[in-house]
């Protein structure tokens, strides 16, 4: 997994200070000659505003108000505005999801209408943050915004438009909130199934490769989770393991280093990759009873922290 080699760590969203990195101090060549570098300057909180929500609300909403969304000698600087970005992104994840929509539309459509050279910068971070699914931050819900207002802004040619418009429309399929879409598998013995006839509080959707060191290591989370092994065991959620590529001899080799009592299938008619996003694996979403997808893409602890939430202590 790559490492974000800018990412600044808040610990205490109202006490943190700019990082030497984010300062962009003076750089000094030669003990003699001072090179005035850019700065990103964070927003000062106003002392009447005491509750630490008002606090991280006015942070967030006025985090871009120092920064010139015209100038491009930014770009050139990525110990800036990189991680003036990754610091953002760290914040708008901790707020409600509809609030950080709306505010990364809002800092998005700014850049647009200023400068497309750093538009063009601030979308190039957005695919390596949001999107790539290598990012540990990687967030759709966030991404989608962005992708809205690359479509829609006309800073962007209709050719620079294609991509963003492909990649709303992948989004947009399966979101949370939404009815998982449906599709029919096959198990070792070639007897099909379909996702909406396994009925369970909770469905757990694993698409997974047979022997990728990534899907092991998912696997051994899996079978190694407390809640969701006793969410398992009390029949309340079912486990459906998805194979989607072709090499169907291998996953029936790899069959038995599932672990029991999983339902283990495998993509007969090449259609699911039409129907899910599957730019890697392995790929986990959780469904309610309803097949409503609570968390897409999710990492095996996303989905124990909201078990765990609902259910550890009921």
């Amino acid at each position: 997994m790559k490492k974000i080699l800018f990412l600044f760590v808040i610990t205490g969203i109202l006490g943190c200070k700019n990082s030497k990195i984010s300062d962009g101090a003076n750089v000094e060549r030669d003990d003699t000659v001072k090179i005035e570098t850019k700065k990103f300057v964070r927003p000062e909180i106003p002392p009447l505003l005491t509750d630490p929500e008002q606090q991280f609300a006015f942070l967030i909403k006025h985090y871009w108000d120092h920064f010139d969304f015209a100038d491009t000698a930014y770009v050139p600087s990525p110990e800036i505005t990189e991680q003036a970005w990754v610091d953002y992104i760290d914040l708008l994840n901790r707020a409600p999801s509809d609030r950080a929509q709306e505010e990364i539309k809002t800092m998005m459509l700014k850049s647009a209408q200023n400068s497309k050279k750093l538009f063009v910068y601030f979308t190039e971070m957005a695919n390596k943050y949001l999107y790539d699914p290598n990012s540990p931050v990687r967030n759709e819900e966030l991404y989608i915004p962005v992708l809205e207002i690359m479509i829609q802004t006309s800073a962007l040619s209709d050719t620079e438009k294609m991509l963003p418009k492909h990649r709303l429309e992948v989004a947009h399929k399966n979101r949370i909130g939404t009815k998982a879409i449906n599709f029919q598998y096959a198990d070792i013995k070639e007897k099909t199934g379909t996702l909406y006839q396994i009925n369970a509080e909770y469905l757990l959707l694993f698409f997974n490769e047979p022997g990728c060191p990534s899907c092991r290591d998912h696997i051994a989370g899996l079978r190694n989770s407390a809640i969701i092994n006793r969410l398992f065991q009390e029949r309340r959620l079912k486990v459906l393991s998805i194979y989607a590529d072709e090499e169907v001899d291998k996953w029936k080799e790899y069959y038995a280093s599932y672990p029991d009592g999983w339902i283990n299938g495998y993509d007969k008619s090449l259609t699911i990759n039409k129907k899910y996003d599957l730019k890697a694996t392995p790929t986990l979403y959780l469904l309610d009873k309803n097949k409503t997808v609570i968390l897409k893409d999710a990492s095996v602890a996303q989905i124990e922290n909201y078990l765990s939430y609902y259910h550890l202590y009921k």
